[in-house]
């Protein structure tokens, strides 16, 4: 028996600035939604880190699909476009670390457990990155609503447990 299922989402888009930041929120929704919020910076800066490069090197368009899976214990984040050239890296322990532009692999391996790029199919590159993904049980509330003293002496008052709002994970547009 499996324990914990594999999940799954995937987004389809354009890789223009505009839509970066979008997929940034999306990605934050879904691992807030499967209970992974420590994954997010980390998760979200490479995402961003790889639709960046679509945008500035991927030929001949800028059509990519984001896929996010989560498998027992790790999560592998990949961007899938178009262009058949697998990124150049020279040494990614030698990248300038006040460098404006080609440090974006580097900060991927950097924030990531492991990472790399394959061809796919007869046109096209997928590059992903993996992050460990111990899943927690999400928190539930252990105790009952606090009441203070003055709940004896005026009942109809509403006490601070009672305006807690209660649990709902975030909801996306992907299921999974």
């Amino acid at each position: 028996m499996i324990s914990n299922p594999s999940r799954h989402c995937t987004v389809e888009l354009q890789a223009l600035p505009s839509r970066i930041g979008q997929v940034r929120r999306i990605v934050s929704a879904q691992l807030r939604y499967w209970h992974l919020d420590p994954l997010i910076d980390r998760a979200a800066l490479g995402v961003t880190e790889l639709l960046t490069n679509v945008h500035l090197h991927a030929q001949p368009d800028k059509t990519c699909t984001v896929e996010l899976e989560l498998l027992l214990d790790r999560l592998t984040v990949s961007v899938r476009d178009h262009d058949p050239r697998l990124p150049e890296v020279d040494d990614i322990e030698a990248v300038d670390s006040f460098a404006t532009c080609g440090r974006g692999l580097a900060m991927v391996a950097a924030v990531s457990e492991d990472w790399g790029a394959r061809p796919d199919g007869e046109s096209g590159k997928v590059v992903w990155f993996t992050l460990p993904a111990a899943i927690a049980a999400p928190e539930r509330a252990a105790r009952p609503p606090r009441r203070l003293a003055a709940d004896r002496l005026f009942p109809e008052v509403v006490t601070v447990g009672d305006l807690s709002p209660a649990h709902a994970p975030a909801r996306s547009a992907v299921v999974g």
